[in-house]
């Protein structure tokens, strides 16, 4: 007899204190995506790539003050991208919601950027206008994966450049187990090649020389007899969120867990010319073994970065 398995994949709307927003110029082909805590999160974070572009990544330090994050930002833009969080802070500021100053509420809100100005319109990134949009968007709470928000000018395969490189996108997946909830939102932006760790198969990346199938990424770096300038346009940024009850430190742990679905999933990875960047937020009460929970979060992870190409 089969033995039933223990995951069962959920809607992501399922998971308690989480939205998910997005906006996003289709003409530029570039957007934001943001995650909001209603209540506050622990987050941590874990940073493999050479050159990430980020915002308050220091609050997930577990040497700095412990204290509610109420946003994560994923955007495109590269650096320019990150003044859409100051649309996110207008936004919670204006609903009462940060961090009690005594005179004052400062929102905490996090942030990465994809480099995504080698598509569409590089003159145009995501503002606080935008990210203040995503906020609304995040009322409905509608998430879904594709081509949208954060992941519209998302490309994967770039070793040579935009010329043989393909199409990603935003993926998003949710499982339960029994009472704990594991969800992952990702922005597959990579140098490298994506493959599926459950069969091997290459499902997006390096296109060959005459643009018919693929080239792997691997096989050409290795053939590269001296230092190359690769193609720094490149970053897959994410998150996972739990309703199991972890310390910040904890989190931190999770998010380096994580990151073994990159490596399963993107050839070659945490390169330096990307600057892959993955949070990891707690926003409930469920207790949970956080060897079970990192494990956990590396599949859903996994499973977020096919789905981006679905």
């Amino acid at each position: 007899m089969e033995k039933k398995k223990a995951c069962k994949e959920i809607p992501i709307t399922e998971l308690e204190g989480l939205r998910i927003g997005n906006a996003q110029d289709d003409e530029a082909r570039t957007g934001v995506t943001v995650l909001l805590f209603e209540k506050g999160a622990k987050v941590g974070a874990d940073i493999s790539g050479g050159g990430p572009a980020s915002r308050e990544t220091p609050l997930t330090s577990s040497i700095t003050a412990d204290n509610p994050v109420n946003a994560i930002v994923l955007s495109g833009g590269s650096a320019f991208g990150l003044a859409a969080g100051d649309g996110v802070m207008r936004y919670l500021e204006e609903r009462g919601i940060g961090y009690d100053t005594g005179y004052v509420k400062v929102p905490l809100v996090c942030q990465s950027c994809i480099y995504d100005l080698g598509i569409g319109r590089s003159d145009v990134r995501p503002d606080g206008a935008m990210g203040y949009a995503a906020c609304v968007d995040a009322e409905k709470n509608c998430p879904r994966s594709g081509s949208v928000g954060a992941g519209i000018g998302a490309t994967v395969g770039k070793l040579y450049g935009m010329e043989r490189a393909m199409k990603a996108g935003i993926g998003i997946h949710a499982v339960s187990v029994g009472t704990l909830k594991m969800a992952a939102i990702v922005v597959v932006n990579a140098l490298g090649d994506i493959y599926d760790p459950g069969n091997g198969q290459k499902i997006a990346g390096l296109r060959g020389a005459d643009g018919q199938g693929f080239a792997d990424t691997c096989e050409e770096l290795y053939q590269l007899s001296q230092r190359t300038d690769l193609f720094r346009s490149n970053t897959t940024i994410g998150a996972v969120v739990t309703n199991g009850v972890f310390s910040k430190a904890e989190m931190n742990k999770i998010a380096s867990m994580t990151r073994n679905a990159y490596a399963r999933c993107i050839r070659p990875v945490g390169t330096m010319a990307d600057g892959d960047t993955i949070y990891a937020a707690s926003t409930g009460e469920v207790e949970a073994d956080i060897n079970m929970a990192g494990t956990l979060a590396a599949d859903v992870m996994a499973c977020a970065i096919q789905k981006a190409f679905a």
